[in-house]
């Protein structure tokens, strides 16, 4: 089990009925269940394999700060144990002993429960997945046996600094709100936290209603209707409450953590957009022009042309109403305030100059192989469906988010890279440093 940490509509009626999304390809087929839940099926013949995704719309944001990590938390504990399957070996054997694998992610407004199976296999994925959704124990044995392992899983993070800065970075970015929070939690509210306080969490958004299921496979989709439906018996419930978005930084900021480490590690960034905003395309492909892979600017200008970082990346964070842009280096201590002028003024060049067709072509015909070789495995192709259905209420096939990035042009790219790397910059460092001045004055310049 894992959190995601960079980095959530729902609720149709009661009934079985067929719906036919524009968006949904050939071979996909949508339903809507009884209590509210949505199923979405891509049927894939030639694969061998069949996947099962439970997407619910519950996550850190959430949370309040007092039982901060309870998404995580709950999400650990599901695989405790359950009368039909009491042990969390008898779990693991269920899908581990017909080869399959089963796993579970939390991030900010999903939790993700998934498991992939031969593909005659489905019926048994099914009773195993929904028994650990539906049933868990929740023991108190084990809710402090993994209140200990999730304590210790907290070390671990706040002891590798490439990880520790970027949730220093979304602490600066929104301090005081849920999605400034680590989705962990901290060691206060995971002490704290108690069984009653887990159970009635879970009460709250494990419904019907809150929940968005993926199969993809060689599976056919009215037959994986039946067997979903079958074991579909989770309480009605209720959407998960809403939440006031963060606010934007108004000024730039620099959070130093001064400790000794052999390199500086740096979170660098601007206030972005969310994932409803039309620009997201935009700015994805911004991404992948200035900080993805070892064509990138950042790589080639700061790595291979001036030797000051072995990783420099950047990345998109966008959640339902708000986001941010960030880069990431690990560099020479040395070199760190080199180094963030650098992408600093890489950025800035986004906005200032047209980025060449040449440069955009690649930069799009990567995004679409990127795109297409990510959607090759039947697990991924399922989550994909929920992600859209859940989080945007509605699914696009790959085919049109292609039309959609083949037809932005320079000039767009270069309004989105104003529109968010013109916003104040917004830092995060962890490294052996008694003054964050010359941060400070890059940042502000």
């Amino acid at each position: 089990m894992l959190h995601v940490r960079h980095g959530a509509d729902h609720g149709f009626g009661v009934g079985a009925d067929i719906l036919l999304p524009m968006g949904l390809a050939a071979n996909q087929s949508q339903f809507q269940l009884d209590g509210g839940a949505r199923l979405l099926t891509t049927e894939l013949p030639d694969r061998a394999s069949a996947s099962l995704v439970l997407m619910f719309g519950v996550g850190s944001r959430f949370e309040s700060d007092r039982i901060a990590g309870s998404s995580h938390f709950i999400e650990h504990l599901m695989f405790k144990g359950t009368p039909t399957h009491p042990t969390a070996k008898e779990i693991a054997e269920a899908i581990e002993g017909v080869g399959g694998v089963m796993n579970a992610a939390t991030d900010k407004e999903v939790t993700t429960y998934w498991t992939r199976v031969p593909a005659d296999k489905l019926e048994l994925a099914s009773n195993v997945l929904f028994d650990i959704v539906t049933n868990s124990q929740l023991a108190p044995d084990d809710v402090e046996r993994e209140r200990s392992v999730i304590l210790e899983e907290l070390k671990m993070y706040l002891d590798q600094p490439q990880d520790h800065v970027h949730s220093l970075f979304e602490e600066t970015m929104w301090p005081g709100h849920p999605l400034g929070r680590d989705i962990i939690g901290t060691t206060e509210s995971v002490s704290s936290t108690g069984r009653g306080d887990l159970v009635d969490y879970m009460h709250e958004h494990y419904s019907a209603s809150n929940l968005v299921i993926g199969v993809a496979g060689a599976i056919r989709a009215e037959e994986a209707k039946q067997t979903i439906q079958a074991r579909l018996s989770l309480p009605l419930g209720r959407a998960a409450g809403k939440v006031d978005p963060p606010a934007a930084p108004a000024a730039p900021s620099v959070h130093l953590l001064n400790q000794k480490t052999e390199q500086a590690h740096i979170c660098l960034g601007t206030s972005g957009i969310s994932y409803h905003d039309p620009d997201r395309h935009a700015l994805d492909l911004l991404n992948c022009i200035l900080g993805e892979g070892m064509s990138s600017r950042l790589f080639l200008e700061i790595r291979e042309s001036r030797g000051l970082a072995y990783d420099v990346h950047s990345f998109a964070s966008k959640h339902r109403d708000a986001g941010y842009f960030a880069i990431y280096m690990g560099v020479d201590r040395k070199k760190a305030v080199e180094a963030t002028r650098a992408a600093i003024e890489e950025m800035r060049r986004l906005c200032r100059e047209i980025v060449p067709d040449s440069e955009i072509t690649k930069a799009k015909e990567f995004t679409k192989g990127r795109l297409r070789l990510g959607l090759e495995g039947t697990n991924s192709m399922a989550s994909w469906l929920c992600q859209q259905e859940l989080l945007m209420g509605k699914v696009k096939t790959i085919e049109e988010v292609i039309e959609v990035v083949e037809a932005l042009t320079a000039e767009q790219l270069r309004e989105v890279a104003r529109r968010v790397f013109d916003n104040p910059l917004q830092m995060a460092v962890i490294g052996p440093f008694a003054s964050d001045s010359g941060f400070r004055a890059a940042v502000s310049s």
